[in-house]
């Protein structure tokens, strides 16, 4: 006979995960916007598609990309090693509040390290907010342009959270559909990292 306790029916047990998703806004030199990939508005009424039901939360005449952008990013390995050192005494580890942005268009794996090709990095905000219980969600935000050392043009297609400025650890990372900028131009890009603690 075994040791360990099973299940019993019907009993609750607690399980939680980290989820994320990002939103991406690339504005124009008067602030108008040109691409918006959005996190998830409340579902509409009386519609039957389960992917479509979800619209993009802001207003347009901006280009909508990725309508299933809501779904999950990659929290990685490397992240939950990193989140066990940051919640429990006598363990250490730097806090994640850096985010990159990159052109690279591989697929993220549980597996990454690093963005395939970061072209920049810089501390975000940091707030606390709501998206099912009060406060369990974590939002990170940077605006990137010129003044970042940006020139040319770009197709940004990967974000990823870290907590150096530099190298360091990779918590999430996240590729999306291109959305090209002009930094010459004066567009700016914002992104908005979420990354939630649910069960």
């Amino acid at each position: 006979m075994s040791g360990v306790e099973k299940p019993k029916k019907g009993k609750i047990h607690d399980a939680g995960q980290i989820v994320g998703w990002v939103e991406v806004i690339v504005r124009d030199k008067h602030g108008n916007i040109k691409y918006h990939i959005g996190k998830p508005a409340k579902p509409k009424k009386n519609h039957h598609n389960s992917h479509s039901a979800y619209g993009l939360s802001s207003s347009f005449p901006a280009k909508e990309l990725d309508d299933f952008y809501w779904r999950k990013n990659i929290i990685t390995d490397v992240g939950l090693a990193c989140i066990i050192r940051l919640v429990f005494a006598g363990l250490t580890e730097d806090k994640f509040g850096y985010l990159a942005i990159g052109t690279g268009t591989t697929a993220e794996s549980a597996s990454d390290t690093a963005l395939e090709s970061e072209i920049a990095r810089k501390a975000a905000t940091v707030t606390q907010t709501t998206t099912t219980i009060t406060d369990d969600t974590a939002l990170l935000e940077a605006t990137f342009s010129s003044a970042d050392g940006l020139s040319g043009s770009s197709n940004v297609s990967e974000t990823g959270i870290f907590n150096a400025s530099s190298g360091g650890d990779m918590l999430a990372r996240k590729v999306f559909s291109a959305v090209p900028v002009d930094w010459d131009a004066g567009d700016t890009l914002t992104i908005r990292y979420y990354v939630q603690m649910t069960r």
